[in-house]
């Protein structure tokens, strides 16, 4: 009898811990639902939603006979309008699509059919191809594009995706690409500048546009905005790096190392035949001021280059209501060329 007690004792203690184990887990993954930067993303959803747009995730057919399987998440107009231009927005590598872009959607929903892309290992985006060059982002985005239907479209890219912009322009998507504006993107920078600009930060750039620790996300903030916000406490961005960069931030490191090293991966820099709107914050400590200007000689006659006063990086953020302006009366069907 106290044998059978005893058995009875020691194999509750293994199911009591498990099931400690299992409650802990649950309310692990509750606090993270119940995270700020969670119930943020909920909103922007429903903020996109509102806007008229369509969260959706389309699987690219695969070319060339590869076997790689690529699914790249899009937001898209509910519906079509023919008698709206067609624009395609895609975000830096600080964030995705929504978060990049949520002060844009509401302006520029109202004149445009607006496509809005997670990258290639950001957002809802995923890959099993190695590749991690600008021109596979690229193809990924015209594929997508392609598959939408989607014949012509103009292209605004801030950064990062300002590479991805620049290729769909000039070769990727050459024919189909009707304007491009292009944000604070230092693609025109040389080998030598782009490895000057990474040793001007004195460390591995990966370590703060990849951020794994509250200290280098807002050493990243600050950054990128000229005026950054003052109170930034460790509680919310752990919680947004545990949101929005610990998922697939290998493949980030991998995209971040291609770019440094090859830049937008065709040299020369071909010229864009398409009148090209540059838009740059004066204050920006990413891309100095001085490769807008260098952007624009390059482009020639058919750009124009609007320096934002008190922007940095992030002027689409910073200087909301200026940049939509700039986007809407460029990219309008009523504007007069150069």
């Amino acid at each position: 009898m106290f044998s059978a007690h005893s058995t009875n004792a020691s194999n509750s203690l293994p199911n009591k811990m498990a099931f400690m184990g299992v409650t802990f887990s649950a309310s692990r993954r509750l606090l993270r639902r119940l995270s700020f930067v969670y119930f943020k993303d909920l909103f922007l959803t429903i903020f996109f939603l509102y806007h008229h747009l369509l969260s959706r995730t389309i699987l690219l057919s695969n070319s060339g006979g590869t076997t790689d399987r690529t699914s790249i998440h899009i937001w898209t107009p509910y519906r079509h309008k023919r008698t709206k231009p067609t624009v395609v927005l895609i975000h830096g590598f600080g964030g995705d699509a929504k978060w990049q872009w949520n002060d844009q959607v509401g302006p520029l929903s109202r004149s445009f059919n607006l496509y809005i892309p997670d990258l290639i290992f950001f957002g809802e985006s995923r890959s099993s191809s190695s590749d991690r060059s600008v021109e596979f982002q690229a193809n990924c985005i015209a594929r997508a594009m392609a598959q939408l239907g989607i014949d012509k479209y103009s292209i605004v890219g801030i950064s990062y995706g300002g590479f991805v912009a620049y290729r769909m322009g000039s070769d990727v998507a050459k024919e189909k690409v009707e304007k491009m504006v292009v944000l604070t993107s230092g693609v025109c920078a040389s080998d030598e500048r782009r490895k000057e600009l990474v040793e001007r930060e004195g460390r591995d750039v990966s370590e703060i546009l990849c951020p794994e620790k509250p200290e280098d996300l807002r050493v990243l903030v600050r950054r990128t905005m000229h005026r950054p916000p003052v109170w930034m406490p460790d509680f919310f961005l752990r919680d947004f790096i545990q949101a929005k960069y610990i998922d697939q931030r290998k493949e980030r490191v991998e995209l971040l190392r291609e770019l440094l090293k090859n830049g937008a991966g065709i040299n020369p820099l071909p010229v864009l035949s398409q009148e090209t709107l540059i838009l740059w914050g004066n204050q920006d400590k990413v891309f100095p001021v001085d490769l807008a200007y260098e952007l624009q000689r390059h482009l020639g006659e058919k750009s124009k280059l609007e320096i934002i006063k008190d922007a940095g990086h992030a002027l689409q953020i910073e200087k909301p209501k200026q940049v939509n302006k700039h986007i809407q009366l460029f990219l309008s069907p009523k504007r007069k060329s150069f």
